[in-house]
């Protein structure tokens, strides 16, 4: 192995909906986390691996920091903050803007306190029309925090992402290949499943039913003639929601099972038949057990 061979581990933090899974799935060159116009998508630190001949880097896609409302939302916020004490690099990613809000100075609090290498990532630059703003945007923000670098770039576009990864080998210590070049991910395939259900619902079923869904795979378990049987439940907080889920003559469940089965069996690579079920647990964002039952707990992070 070359000598300077580097590998570490980065957290992309951010607020809400600013684009960190959509930036991290673009280096991977595959979906592991899953993306919505919706704020609070990723609920779960997850890890992914982006291997080249420089070396490897560990990608932790955390929750994005936010003011939390519920235990849910206080479990969020623990997993994005914990993981800055604990990464080689922090890429904190904004999106365009000379306003720095409350949550932003929130992070930039955060981040003050960490002696962690911080790159500004400045994500969503295909949406400037004049170029020469991004100027003022880094202007912005050069202050508010001791920047290691600051990086204006577009993961929908693939615009100034290799220079990005060139900027974070910069930062990484000399270190061993932790997972073996074709490892993506250490997200468990029932997870991912899960994860790409959520999303489809998240997607379909616009703003009438809010955060509170989670999805837990049951069953799956591949027949002899490699048709993969997955049995699923999408989990909400009311009977009106659970309505709302099934659709008029189970219409909605419908588009959401053949928009979730169509991703996984492009990710499995082999036919999926998935059963939907749709179960009401009232409150169960601020339950303990309930998400501890969904994959949310506390003593994972």
């Amino acid at each position: 192995m070359d000598q300077n061979y580097k590998s570490g581990f980065v957290s992309l933090i951010g607020r809400p909906n600013v684009g960190k899974s959509t930036l991290m799935n673009h280096l991977i060159g595959q979906k592991i986390a899953i993306t919505s116009d919706k704020p609070q998508t990723t609920r779960n630190k997850i890890q992914t691996v982006y291997t080249d001949d420089r070396g490897q880097i560990i990608f932790h896609d955390t929750p994005g920091i936010h003011k939390a409302k519920n235990k849910l939302g206080e479990y969020m916020v623990n997993v994005a903050e914990h993981t800055l004490k604990e990464v080689d690099v922090v890429l904190w990613l904004v999106e365009p803007s000379t306003f720095i809000g409350a949550g932003e100075q929130h992070i930039a609090e955060q981040l003050n306190q960490v002696k962690t290498p911080v790159i500004l990532v400045i994500n969503k630059i295909d949406t400037v029309k004049n170029q020469e703003e991004i100027l003022t945007f880094i202007n912005a923000y050069k202050d508010i925090c001791k920047f290691a670098e600051i990086v204006p770039v577009s993961a929908l576009k693939d615009k100034n992402t290799d220079l990005m990864l060139e900027l974070i080998y910069k930062y990484l210590p000399e270190g061993p290949q932790y997972y073996d070049e074709d490892t993506v991910t250490d997200q468990p395939m029932r997870q991912i499943c899960a994860e790409l259900i959520r999303e489809k619902a998240l997607r379909l079923l616009n703003d009438e039913i809010p955060h509170g869904i989670a999805v837990t795979v049951e069953k799956m378990k591949e027949r002899d003639n490699g048709i993969m049987d997955i049995e699923a439940n999408i989990i909400c907080e009311r009977e009106s929601h659970k309505g709302i889920i099934i659709g008029k003559g189970g219409a909605m469940l419908k588009r959401i099972g053949s928009a979730a089965r169509r991703e996984i069996e492009s990710q499995l690579e082999t036919k999926v038949n998935l059963q939907l079920w749709v179960k009401v647990r009232k409150e169960w964002r601020d339950s303990e057990l309930y998400m501890k039952n969904y994959g949310y707990s506390q003593k994972d992070i």
